[in-house]
Protein backbone atom coordinates (compact mmCIF):
# COMPACT_ATOMS: atom_id res chain seq x y z
CA UNK A 1 0.00 0.00 0.00
CA UNK A 2 2.88 2.38 0.76
CA UNK A 3 4.20 2.02 -2.78
CA UNK A 4 0.81 2.94 -4.25
CA UNK A 5 0.62 6.02 -2.01
CA UNK A 6 4.16 6.95 -3.04
CA UNK A 7 3.43 6.64 -6.76
CA UNK A 8 0.20 8.65 -6.44
CA UNK A 9 2.11 11.27 -4.46
CA UNK A 10 4.69 11.45 -7.26
CA UNK A 11 1.85 11.93 -9.75
CA UNK A 12 0.52 14.77 -7.61
CA UNK A 13 3.97 16.34 -7.83
CA UNK A 14 3.39 16.60 -11.59
CA UNK A 15 -0.04 18.15 -10.93
CA UNK A 16 1.36 20.89 -8.73
CA UNK A 17 4.19 21.56 -11.18
CA UNK A 18 1.66 21.95 -14.01
CA UNK A 19 -0.48 24.24 -11.83
CA UNK A 20 2.59 26.33 -11.03
CA UNK A 21 3.26 26.65 -14.77
CA UNK A 22 -0.36 27.74 -15.35
CA UNK A 23 -0.08 30.30 -12.55
CA UNK A 24 2.95 31.84 -14.21
CA UNK A 25 0.98 32.26 -17.44
CA UNK A 26 -2.16 33.72 -15.86
CA UNK A 27 -3.03 37.19 -14.61
CA UNK A 28 -5.52 38.51 -12.10
CA UNK A 29 -8.48 36.31 -11.25
CA UNK A 30 -7.37 33.52 -13.56
CA UNK A 31 -4.56 32.75 -11.10
CA UNK A 32 -6.95 31.64 -8.36
CA UNK A 33 -7.85 28.19 -9.72
CA UNK A 34 -4.27 27.13 -10.55
CA UNK A 35 -3.17 28.51 -7.17
CA UNK A 36 -5.76 26.40 -5.36
CA UNK A 37 -4.86 23.30 -7.42
CA UNK A 38 -1.19 23.94 -6.61
CA UNK A 39 -1.84 24.29 -2.89
CA UNK A 40 -4.01 21.18 -2.58
CA UNK A 41 -1.69 19.08 -4.77
CA UNK A 42 1.52 20.11 -2.98
CA UNK A 43 0.02 19.37 0.44
CA UNK A 44 -1.35 16.00 -0.69
CA UNK A 45 1.87 15.12 -2.52
CA UNK A 46 4.21 15.83 0.37
CA UNK A 47 1.75 14.30 2.84
CA UNK A 48 1.66 11.10 0.80
CA UNK A 49 5.45 11.08 0.66
CA UNK A 50 5.58 11.38 4.44
CA UNK A 51 3.14 8.49 4.87
CA UNK A 52 5.09 6.29 2.44
CA UNK A 53 8.35 7.08 4.24
CA UNK A 54 7.00 5.38 7.36
CA UNK A 55 7.64 1.99 5.69
CA UNK A 56 9.93 2.76 2.73
CA UNK A 57 13.51 3.94 3.32
CA UNK A 58 13.87 7.71 2.98
CA UNK A 59 16.32 7.74 0.06
CA UNK A 60 14.34 5.19 -1.92
CA UNK A 61 11.01 6.92 -1.25
CA UNK A 62 12.35 10.32 -2.21
CA UNK A 63 14.01 9.02 -5.38
CA UNK A 64 10.82 7.28 -6.51
CA UNK A 65 8.68 10.34 -5.67
CA UNK A 66 10.94 12.67 -7.64
CA UNK A 67 11.36 10.19 -10.49
CA UNK A 68 7.62 9.71 -10.97
CA UNK A 69 7.10 13.46 -10.74
CA UNK A 70 9.80 14.37 -13.24
CA UNK A 71 8.72 11.79 -15.81
CA UNK A 72 5.07 12.84 -15.62
CA UNK A 73 5.89 16.56 -15.54
CA UNK A 74 8.14 16.21 -18.58
CA UNK A 75 5.49 14.13 -20.34
CA UNK A 76 2.94 16.87 -19.69
CA UNK A 77 5.36 19.50 -21.00
CA UNK A 78 5.94 17.48 -24.16
CA UNK A 79 2.20 16.91 -24.74
CA UNK A 80 1.43 20.61 -24.25
CA UNK A 81 4.34 21.59 -26.52
CA UNK A 82 6.16 23.47 -23.76
CA UNK A 83 9.16 21.18 -24.44
CA UNK A 84 10.31 19.40 -27.56
CA UNK A 85 10.08 15.61 -27.72
CA UNK A 86 13.62 14.80 -28.79
CA UNK A 87 14.94 11.27 -29.00
CA UNK A 88 17.49 11.98 -26.29
CA UNK A 89 14.84 13.43 -23.96
CA UNK A 90 12.53 10.43 -24.44
CA UNK A 91 15.37 7.94 -23.89
CA UNK A 92 16.60 9.71 -20.76
CA UNK A 93 13.08 9.93 -19.30
CA UNK A 94 12.71 6.21 -20.04
CA UNK A 95 15.94 5.66 -18.11
CA UNK A 96 14.54 7.53 -15.12
CA UNK A 97 11.36 5.45 -15.27
CA UNK A 98 13.45 2.26 -15.45
CA UNK A 99 15.43 3.36 -12.40
CA UNK A 100 12.20 3.96 -10.45
CA UNK A 101 11.04 0.43 -11.32
CA UNK A 102 14.48 -0.90 -10.39
CA UNK A 103 14.28 0.74 -6.97
CA UNK A 104 10.95 -1.00 -6.37
CA UNK A 105 12.43 -4.36 -7.41
CA UNK A 106 15.45 -4.13 -5.09
CA UNK A 107 13.64 -2.53 -2.13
Amino acid sequence: MSWLILILSGALEAVWAAALHRMSQSTGRRRLVPALVFLVAVIASTGGLAIAMESIPTGTAYAVWVGVGVVLTSGYAIITKAERATTARILLLGGIAACVVGLKVVA
